[in-house]
């Protein structure tokens, strides 16, 4: 029976200790002076005596590097750096924004001012126009319409892409303009 097995194609982690099956090293101290080319059991053996861990850092070197660290203290730090990146870093939305062909002056001043406000907090926009029955022969008022709603968003967005009618629906999408 075969059992197929889903194997990662590069492993997150870096080798450590016995892992490493190298024949030769490249080994950095914990200071981070350079100890020179050794075997793997030296290495080893001089990282056991300062009670720390060998951990292969550059595996693609010729010879690989390794350095002797406290490797719970090095991932404990690693982890600390990753949770406040994620925590610095904006997600983009899309938000989106349905008009219709019959739309009244304020219903669209309204529109517009929740638009600018999406803008503000740097997401992105999907306007869309839904086409009812008899609107579909009039096409060219739902562009109109597009064309206007772009105009008055132009020194705040970008049009990310240009209205277009797909199906009953016409679409066009407006993106932040960057900040300086």
């Amino acid at each position: 029976m075969n059992i197929w097995r889903c194997l990662p194609i590069s492993k997150q982690e870096p080798q450590i200790n016995e892992e490493i099956r190298d024949k030769e090293l490249r080994v950095i101290g914990p200071d981070g002076a350079q100890l020179g080319i050794m075997s793997a059991a030296d290495a080893q053996h001089i990282a056991d005596e300062k009670n720390l861990d060998l951990v292969k850092i550059a595996p693609q070197a010729t010879p690989p590097v390794c350095k002797i660290m406290d490797y719970g203290k090095f991932r404990f730090e690693q982890a600390k750096r990753e949770k406040e990146a994620r925590k610095n870093q904006h997600t983009v939305e899309v938000k989106e924004i349905k008009l219709s062909l019959n739309i009244d002056t304020h219903d669209f001043n309204t529109k517009l001012k929740n638009a600018n406000r999406f803008f503000a907090h740097g997401d992105k926009v999907k306007v869309s126009i839904r086409f009812r029955g008899r609107e579909m022969g009039h096409s060219e008022y739902g562009y109109d319409l597009m064309k206007k709603f772009s105009d008055a968003c132009a020194e705040v967005a970008n049009i990310e892409r240009p209205a277009k009618l797909e199906g009953r629906q016409m679409l066009m999408f407006l993106a932040p303009k960057p900040t300086k």
